[in-house]
């Protein structure tokens, strides 16, 4: 239908239904409708719009992804501010354990290290290290982080993120394999410092 403007309207089942059946224009019609807002919602939890537009994008893309797959049994617009929601909470307890996790490999650092030598090359690994995750996917490098530093099994990942757990080992797989890669010089050290980026 059009609106008085004689601008396209779609109901949210028109919507849904478009999307699922792989219409472009109309996933792109949602996408600049509820892009501005969600990220200003995202923003409202995360302080930060580039972190919050990561969020919103990310979301859209695995909307787009599952799209044949979506039950929505609220209005669209409820579902995707619920998909932020959530996304934002689990990109705000990464960042908590990232934090953790960094302060602990510092503390350990103490213990280990016993030269300015040493802690330059240990300064120069957790660089390294945090750079080669940095540069995973979105979802593999949330995925890593989720099993590797929260210690999450595939099944509880795969619930949190609504994904099959075939596809949370995947992409497991596929970090171990660009970290291994990445970070090869450094592998010895990685093990003493008890990161391990094999299976």
């Amino acid at each position: 239908m059009r609106d008085k403007k004689g601008v396209d309207t779609l109901t949210d089942q028109q919507f849904l239904e478009a999307i699922q059946a792989g219409d472009e224009r109309t996933f792109e019609q949602l996408f600049r409708q509820q892009y501005a807002p969600l990220c200003q919602y995202g923003f409202s939890f995360l302080k930060d719009w580039d972190d919050s537009e990561e969020v919103v994008q990310a979301m859209f893309l695995a909307f787009w992804e599952k799209r044949e797959s979506l039950v929505i049994t609220t209005s669209l617009k409820s579902y995707l501010y619920r998909a932020v929601h959530n996304r934002c909470l689990n990109r705000i307890k990464h960042l908590s354990v990232q934090a953790e996790y960094q302060s602990s490999v510092q503390a350990e650092r103490l213990d280990i290290w016993e030269n300015p030598a040493q802690e330059l090359i240990a300064s120069e690994l957790d660089i390294q290290l945090q750079r080669a995750i940095g540069r995973l996917p979105e979802q593999c490098r949330l995925i890593f982080m989720m099993s590797r530093f929260e210690e999450l099994k595939y099944q509880e990942i795969a619930d949190q993120l609504e994904l099959s757990i075939k596809t949370v080992e995947n992409q497991i797989g596929k970090a171990l394999r660009i970290l291994r890669t990445e970070l090869a010089d450094y592998l010895p050290l990685l093990l003493l410092l008890g990161i391990h980026v094999y299976d």
